[in-house]
């Protein structure tokens, strides 16, 4: 949400994704409080269905033009200690978080290709370079990530497009909010107790914003 209202700001027209319908009409009624409404644009979809996100790429194509920019921001997998998780723990974690990313990316980049130009940013997450025994899961899929953004960016590069991917740590968002409570009962400490020891690790000594990461 935060990037939708970043490329706004910029003047870009805006198509968001989520599963959720009742996600996007509350996305959509904050954003309307500043933006114009032929402007925003949204689409219902899962994108762990790779005809899903093609039909979200043409609707999002058929209502603004061609896709210039691609941001994929997809929520990770469960925090989850080692002896709980189940193969079918891993295998959501890399359709939430991975395939959601390349059925997105697949048939966008080609679309950019035959154009000769446009961007894809992916944000990806830390946990992708630091294993951590509660994040398994969902440290491979961002893993995977960072190796599938590097590899598109070096295969497409000469036909004009773009690919970054961003990796931001602890963020405030309304997942990581949950995430810290099932932290701290995990750990049984309590919830103000999870978010010191968070922020003891983080260098500048405090959480980020969305912004922030909208912006970079």
């Amino acid at each position: 949400l935060a990037c939708a209202q970043v490329f706004l700001e910029e003047g870009a027209k805006v198509t968001l994704v989520s599963r959720e319908a009742a996600n996007l009409n509350a996305a959509r009624q904050k954003l309307l409080a500043t933006f114009p409404p032929d402007r925003i644009h949204t689409v219902a979809a899962d994108l762990c269905d790779a005809s899903a996100a093609l039909a979200a790429l043409d609707s999002a194509e058929n209502t603004f033009g061609a896709v210039d920019v691609l941001v994929n921001s997809a929520g990770a997998a469960k925090r989850t200690p080692a002896p709980d998780l189940t193969p079918q723990s891993w295998h959501d974690a890399m359709q939430s978080k991975f395939f959601s990313y390349v059925h997105m990316m697949d048939p966008t980049i080609k679309a950019m290709a035959a154009r000769g130009q446009g961007a894809i940013v992916n944000v990806v997450g830390n946990g992708g370079k630091v294993a951590s025994p509660m994040h398994l899961p969902g440290g491979s899929a961002n893993a995977a990530l960072l190796l599938a953004s590097a590899g598109l960016a070096t295969a497409y590069a000469k036909q004009g497009i773009r690919v970054n991917a961003v990796s931001p740590g602890p963020t405030l968002t309304e997942r990581l909010d949950t995430g810290i409570t099932n932290d701290a009962r995990i750990a049984n400490i309590s919830k103000e107790t999870a978010i010191a020891r968070m922020v003891e690790r983080i260098p500048m000594g405090r959480i980020a914003s969305p912004e922030e990461v909208a912006d970079a």
